[in-house]
């Protein structure tokens, strides 16, 4: 099977790239800018130029494609170009992948879009979902939660520098997920049929409240956290203000997904089931806790190596 990922070098998306390739799958990753793309060539991956906000580039992409896998979505920094990337973009891959009969459309996007259409981002992808359901491709949707490594720049690297962590008075629990679980999940959808022309809700096994983050951080740092408190009525205003969402990027986005998250669900009732369906062990999948352990280790032996050169360093001015 030969797959065409959209957004390759993204935080989620080069975890699908790696694991599609560790499973034997020939990829071929639609890139606007091959120098930045090129560890992907590295790896084993067919680079071929594509630009979302050049129709003409879109077709010729897919010539041998059997599955389509978007990870794409367009920076804060980029909201001039959120409807050519997020929607017009979308309706030419769309197509694209209508006529070159691709078996199947994996497309990600965020819990709870339906009920937040006033953003733009979110109104894009609820409207993406429903052109991708109309288009007749088979189709997966995940709507997914946080990222474990978006945490990284929320609390850890803030706490290291001793910089503010803005939060709201809000107790919300979040069920955050590691990427490489999630393009777990993406690839094994692949592989079930059942999962076909279907939406899934995914989550990680356990939820989070923002305090329990911090003071996990707190411990594995050694250091204690500054905390700015942002009311949800002012969370409010925040996000009205900036008309826009992106989540992991900066203060009033990461707020406006805390809003977003804060809205019922059923992640929690379904979960186990999900997982069972998927063939998901429980124990492969990747703990917060475990994950930040991990961070803070790396970390610690970087500073260590850091260390250890200066030193030897001062040792051979000394000579």
């Amino acid at each position: 099977m030969s797959l065409l990922i959209i957004g390759g070098t993204g935080t989620l998306g080069r975890q699908v790239v790696l694991q599609a390739l560790t499973k034997g799958y020939q990829v071929r990753c639609l890139v606007r800018n091959f120098r930045k793309a090129n560890f992907l060539k590295e790896w084993g991956v067919e680079l071929v130029y594509g630009d979302l906000t050049k129709p003409e580039t879109i077709p010729p992409c897919f010539k041998g494609i059997t599955a389509v896998i978007d990870a794409s979505t367009s920076r804060p920094t980029e909201f001039n170009s959120l409807k050519k990337v997020d929607w017009n973009g979308k309706l030419c891959l769309i197509e694209a992948a209508k006529a070159a009969n691709v078996k199947r459309f994996i497309f990600f996007s965020a819990q709870n879009v339906e009920q937040f259409e006033k953003i733009p981002l979110m109104k894009l992808k609820s409207g993406i979902e429903k052109k991708l359901k109309e288009s007749n491709i088979p189709y997966t949707i995940f709507r997914l939660t946080g990222f474990y490594q978006g945490l990284i720049e929320q609390y850890a690297i803030p706490i290291l520098e001793n910089v503010p962590i803005w939060v709201t008075n809000e107790n919300t629990y979040i069920s955050y997920m590691d990427t490489q679980d999630i393009a777990k999940f993406c690839l094994r959808a692949l592989q079930i049929s059942d999962t076909e022309n279907q939406t899934f809700f995914l989550s990680g096994l356990k939820g989070w409240v923002s305090s329990e983050i911090i003071s996990l951080c707190e411990q594995l740092a050694g250091q204690m956290a500054r905390i700015q408190r942002v009311p949800l009525f002012a969370l409010k205003l925040i996000s009205n203000f900036c008309g826009f969402f992106e989540w992991g990027q900066n203060i009033s986005d990461r707020l406006a997904f805390v809003k977003i998250l804060n809205t019922e669900n059923n992640f929690s009732k379904s979960t186990f089931d999900l997982y069972k369906m998927f063939k998901v062990d429980s124990e492969e999948i990747m703990q917060l806790d475990d994950y930040f352990l991990e961070y803070f280790l790396r970390l610690l032996k970087r500073l260590r190596d850091m260390n250890f050169e200066d030193i030897q360093k001062q040792k051979n001015l000394i000579i």
